[in-house]
């Protein structure tokens, strides 16, 4: 039934009828909703701006979030945008051909921030952060232009667990990307769907999906970002202990200030002895997992 195709969106026609294959697409709309309902993501009327880059990540939120809409299950608009930042030789033909194909409602903008980012970034440094920036105040301007109420992003569960150790280990803060946050302005919510989707399976689905996948080539040449880094220490603590990644995504779920050292979260100057001690109070006790098939 699920891939029946007058059932289903056509993002979905020609998905594999493996067994494999449907536990891993229930798995990741189970995580999506979960992690939608969670969060409250969802204003019902709303309009929301999909970012789409070309990449796994983005095709899988694309193809998750119009699903769960084609089911009655997001009552929400959706708008994909792509925001082409004038890389050379990128494929500007990709994605139109194939929203259109796909009939996704979708925004194809031209900025060439490249030039930008090349010219200001001293050579041997990192373009991302200046790119994300730049790239960041476009999709809000289009956000705007277009009625939307949240511009979505395909982050997953390995960019936010990369990024709190990215802070930690580089930036001195315990901090990583939201699922839901409102920007500076005020005016838009940025939503991250994916908060619960482990990269593996983006990338499995996108590749089980057959999409035309664009790399992102801006920073491929660079050596030694820190990101990388991180993703490979995070990848040998899964391989020798399988399940890690997730059990560290529960904890950033589970936080206890009064078992850390800010004193801007937690009153310790003004704890006291007659005090009765939080249960626990000497225990480390795991979180539980979310079940995975």
């Amino acid at each position: 039934m699920l891939d029946d195709s007058d059932e289903i969106h056509p993002l979905f026609h020609g998905a594999p009828h493996s067994t494999e294959f449907r536990k891993l697409r229930k798995r990741i709309v189970r995580d999506v909703r979960e992690a939608i309902e969670t969060y409250g993501m969802i204003e019902r009327g709303a309009r929301w701006l999909v970012c789409l880059s070309g990449g796994k990540d983005s095709y899988t939120l694309l193809a998750i979030l119009h699903e769960l809409k084609w089911r009655g299950l997001l009552p929400v608009d959706l708008l994909a945008c792509n925001l082409d930042q004038g890389q050379p030789g990128f494929p500007a033909t990709v994605l139109p051909e194939f929203l259109s194909k796909m009939g996704v409602k979708h925004r194809i903008e031209y900025q060439d921030t490249y030039s930008i980012v090349m010219d200001k970034v001293p050579a041997g440094r990192t373009y991302c952060a200046l790119c994300s920036r730049l790239r960041r105040g476009n999709l809000y301007r289009i956000a705007r232009e277009e009625g939307c109420s949240a511009v979505v992003l395909g982050h997953h569960r390995d960019d936010i667990l990369e990024t709190f150790f990215m802070n930690l280990f580089h930036g001195g803060r315990l901090a990583t990307m939201p699922p839901k946050l409102v920007n500076e302005e005020g005016d838009l919510f940025v939503y991250r769907p994916l908060a619960f989707v482990a990269e593996a399976d983006c990338a499995n689905f996108a590749r089980a999906m057959a999409y035309p996948i664009i790399p992102c080539d801006l920073c491929g040449s660079q050596d030694r970002l820190q990101r990388q880094q991180v993703k490979q220490i995070l990848d040998s603590w899964e391989a020798r202990s399988p399940g890690r990644r997730q059990i560290m995504l529960r904890a950033l779920m589970n936080t206890r200030p009064s078992h850390l050292l800010d004193p801007s979260l937690f009153d310790f100057a003004g704890l006291t002895r007659g005090e009765a001690p939080a249960s626990g109070a000497f225990e480390v006790n795991p979180p539980q997992l979310m079940a995975r098939d």
